[in-house]
């Protein structure tokens, strides 16, 4: 029985009439705990093996969840979470959204929907097309397609630590691992995921982790990329030994607690998105501080989540029933199931929802950067060529010279407002134009034209192009 079925029992109970009743799951050597989530539970100095699967798909209350466990769970405790979350990009704390993503996708309702619709038709008129995602995982459950476009809107998370972005939705199970700074290890439980992978005998790749501390493939097949329906990367010819990343870490460490958090992508039907939805308009243009994510091309496992959720708390259990046995009289490991109803009353839980949900944490904690239309001593790289309508009179002819006679538009930007301007040109309206910006916040302007004023209108429609506002 899978711990799904078992979790959807549970929920089918009046919580009350559940809360000192244990579940034995009869091919397991776990128990499933429906006992109440609360910070003396998971404080508690007995409790010292902990693991937890959450069954809300809301990234923010998943997260929140995780920072509740990390600042409540005993600093001697080890804590196994296991969550997925319903289609949303997830950025690190250090990152910039401008830079990241492409906003004008994900800012449209039903971008998802619209995207594969886009594939299909493509699809039609091209024989040699890349198979429908729909179907790029024979087997695996497809998304519901309930008609109602919230299904396929993708939200825009940063998270509380480092590292870059990832895509997240329902073919991809995230695991977050919290520990004493004594048992820290970067590769540690990652591992652990590895070997769950190994254990489950239906991965004919090789899975390890690399330098960086992701968990990738390496696959060898005489089928052409263009025709493996797991691949993210429709020009790599894998008749050689390809390499894929499969799941990405990141990490928080604090004095007291560690905490280590990994995606592993499993059977994600949206791999084919992940480039429009992951490549800003904006970055060519926009010199950034912070971290930047490295890409990779990935793939997903071919497993369904429930084999993983019950391969990794094995391999944990597996790890851990030693400090189990010596703190219980038991070393059977709960795994309580979490629902929203559980946590989202918690009050920490509920401050953490509301921070992660606010444009200000999601936008302002940007690290300065600087955008310029036009190659600068500090930022030399050519840019792309400019729309043909842009008016001259701001922006010189050369868009891939340094030593143009005009430096275009440069705006300098600290946590997303707009600090300095420089519209260079001789007339009163470059000088309006530079006040009008200035102390502007870029996530509160939803049309540049606005500011930029009637006689910019072509500047107006190409910067709501670069930060995916202005429809």
């Amino acid at each position: 029985m899978a711990l799904r079925a078992l979790s959807s029992r549970l929920s089918a109970v009046p919580h009350h009439h559940v809360s000192l009743t244990r579940l034995r799951c009869p091919q397991r050597q776990w128990t499933l705990s429906p006992r109440f989530f609360s910070a003396e539970a998971v404080s508690h100095p007995s409790n010292l093996v902990q693991v937890y699967i959450s069954r809300s798909t809301d990234p923010y209350l998943n997260l929140s969840i995780e920072h509740f466990l990390l600042q409540k769970s005993h600093p001697d405790s080890v804590v196994l979470l296991l969550y997925t979350n319903r289609p949303c990009i997830v950025i690190g704390r250090n990152q910039n959204p401008w830079v990241e993503v492409n906003l004008g996708l994900i800012n449209q309702g039903g971008i998802l929907r619209r995207l594969r619709e886009g594939l299909e038709s493509s699809a039609k008129g091209n024989e040699n097309a890349v198979v429908n995602t729909r179907d790029v995982d024979k087997g695996q459950k497809r998304p519901v397609e309930s008609g109602n476009d919230t299904d396929d809107d993708v939200l825009l998370v940063r998270r509380r630590s480092g590292g870059g972005t990832v895509f997240h939705d329902a073919g991809n199970v995230n695991y977050s691992v919290i520990c004493p700074p004594a048992l820290f290890d970067r590769n540690k439980h990652a591992e652990m995921v590895v070997r769950a992978l190994q254990g489950l005998n239906k991965i004919p790749h090789g899975v390890r982790v690399n330098e960086r501390h992701d968990i990738v493939l390496d696959v060898s097949s005489k089928v052409p990329a263009h025709n493996d329906p797991h691949s993210s990367d429709a020009r790599i010819n894998s008749n050689e030994v390809q390499t894929f990343k499969i799941s990405g870490s990141a990490y928080k460490l604090t004095r007291t607690r560690s905490l280590h958090h990994g995606t592993c992508l499993l059977s994600s039907p949206h791999l084919l998105f992940l480039s429009k939805l992951l490549r800003s308009p904006a970055a060519p243009y926009i010199k950034a501080r912070g971290v930047e994510s490295v890409r990779s091309p990935v793939r997903n496992v071919g497993v369904s989540n429930a084999e993983f959720e019950d391969a990794v708390v094995a391999e944990f259990r597996a790890m851990y029933e030693d400090a189990r046995a010596q703190s219980e009289e038991t070393k059977e490991i709960e795994v309580e199931i979490l629902d929203a109803s559980d946590v989202e009353d918690i009050p920490e839980v509920r401050a953490g929802v509301a921070e992660l949900r606010s444009r200000d944490w999601v936008y302002a904690q940007t690290p300065q950067f600087t955008f310029s239309s036009h190659p600068t001593a500090e930022d030399p790289r050519p840019r792309p060529d400019l729309p043909a309508d842009l008016l001259s009179s701001f922006f010189p002819t050369s868009t891939n010279s340094v030593e143009a006679t005009k430096p275009g538009l440069h705006m300098t930007v600290r946590h997303a407002e707009i600090t300095d301007v420089v519209v260079p040109s001789t007339d009163s309206s470059s000088s309006d134009l530079a006040e009008s910006l200035k102390g502007r916040h870029l996530h509160h302007i939803d049309d540049w034209r606005t500011y930029v004023g009637g006689r910019n209108e072509s500047m107006g429609r190409w910067l709501n192009h670069l930060f995916g506002v202005g429809r």
